[in-house]
């Protein structure tokens, strides 16, 4: 069974930092396009941070740019979100997402999403 499960989330002070983790199993994701897509309560999903198969390229949204950076682990099958410098607007659910076919163009283009993680940021 494929899954992608996140983990890290929480409750911090504006400011503050918090890193995500997303652990893939099922089988390998050394290939796949990996995201971090972020929800909050009334609003479409919103894209985060990407991340090419070979960690090359990085794709971030402009809201988050200079304050997140995503990474991968393609021997442990992870893909992290350290976020710095948190503000209440980054406040979401965020979710891991998995395309075993190159880039996505859009939060709909995904094949595997985890369950989510919330983050919290007060100010």
């Amino acid at each position: 069974q494929v899954q992608l499960v996140e983990s890290g989330g929480g409750l911090v002070q504006a400011g503050g930092s918090l890193r995500l983790s997303c652990a893939a199993s099922g089988r390998s994701f050394s290939r796949d396009y990996m995201s971090w897509v972020r929800q909050a309560p009334g609003k479409e999903r919103e894209f985060v941070a990407a991340i090419s198969w070979s960690g090359v390229w990085r794709y971030y949204a402009d809201s988050v740019k200079g304050r997140f950076t995503i990474s991968r682990d393609n021997v442990k099958n992870t893909v992290s979100l350290q976020m710095n410098s948190l503000k209440p607007e980054d406040t979401a659910m965020y979710y891991c997402a998995a395309r075993a076919t190159g880039r996505a163009d859009s939060v709909h283009e995904y094949d595997y999403w985890g369950q989510g993680t919330q983050v919290t940021v007060s100010s």
